[in-house]
């Protein structure tokens, strides 16, 4: 049996692989590349695993963060977690069957607190933050966390809005590229790599859109949670630049919280970053907590290192 299907049965028996580095959203994710998986053992059963996506640029392969994938990295059962000697030796093993890249680059589950082989390996790291909302078990704990200024847009954009959920993927598509235009930023995916991302996350049941739309049926702002057994991800979100004072984004951000806790009976809801300073003092005004995540690289090649240096 190949490593791919391997972590295929893997992924369906271990308790909190998340989302992310599911076989199936690995498969929606990969155009352009591909990707594969280490696989490490103890007493002939799977317990660590580290899949990665791969590209070629000319001569270069090397592995990268896929779109739509906010984090990959090494994934340890939880029973071996902490335990260091057996943890290290475990992630040792995963970086020795790794390729011979041009470059390694992942962003590391927030979960995954020891990096310390990959620097024994010559790696390094950055540290980033995402914003995490715990505790939604108790959602009016958490709503009475929320900063006064958010309250008052909620209510606000209630006067103007409603939330639906039946748009269609391609409407959320139009309105999610209304925001990348509106910084003058282009769209960083088609139309095609959405529609097959949406499939697969639809297919599993890991999805809901969220619509702000008011009485003439104008969509103001829409918003895309994903999720898995430990938490939901505030995923991908976008405004009509035209519409955007009525502060609908905000109210679909608590109505997304909501879900999460009460849908979903989740405990935690992750906003995916940012380092950005205008959002993060939004993520911090619903009361969400700073949560460091690793990002992990290594060149092999110099070449190809001065090259991504030129292309910056």
């Amino acid at each position: 049996m190949s490593a791919k299907a391997q972590y295929r049965d893997f992924c369906q028996t271990a308790p909190d692989v998340p989302v992310f580095a599911q076989a199936w959203y690995l498969d929606a994710c990969s155009e352009g590349g591909d990707w594969d998986v280490a696989l490490a053992y103890e007493a002939d059963r799977l317990v660590a695993t580290l899949p990665y996506f791969h590209k070629q640029k000319g001569p270069f392969r090397y592995a990268t963060m896929p779109p739509f994938v906010k984090w990959l990295g090494p994934y340890v059962l939880p029973e071996f977690r902490g335990v260091l000697k057996k943890e290290h030796g475990l992630l040792e093993e995963l970086i020795g069957q790794l390729p011979v890249f041009a470059a390694f680059k992942q962003n590391f589950y927030p979960t995954a607190a020891n990096w310390l082989p990959f620097y024994w390996r010559q790696f390094r790291q950055s540290t980033y933050y995402t914003y995490r909302l715990n505790g939604l078990h108790q959602l009016p704990l958490v709503e009475a966390g929320i900063n006064r200024n958010i309250r008052r847009n909620i209510q606000k954009a209630r006067q103007q809005v409603r939330v639906v959920h039946h748009f269609s993927p391609k409407q959320f598509y139009e309105v999610n590229k209304k925001s990348f235009d509106r910084q003058g930023l282009a769209m960083p995916y088609s139309w095609a790599q959405f529609e097959r991302h949406d499939a697969a996350l639809a297919a599993n049941g890991a999805r809901q859109m969220f619509f702000a739309v008011d009485a003439q049926e104008q969509v103001h702002s829409a918003a895309y949670l994903i999720w898995d057994k430990q938490a939901a991800y505030y995923h991908l979100s976008g405004d009509d630049p035209a519409l955007r004072d009525s502060g609908a984004g905000i109210l679909l951000i608590w109505e997304a919280i909501k879900y999460a806790s009460e849908v979903l009976g989740l405990a935690c809801f992750d906003f995916e970053g940012s380092m950005l300073p205008a959002v993060e003092r939004i993520r911090v005004q619903f009361g969400a907590v700073q949560t460091p995540y690793f990002f992990v690289w290594k060149y092999n090649s110099r070449a190809f290192e001065l090259l991504e240096k030129l292309r910056s």
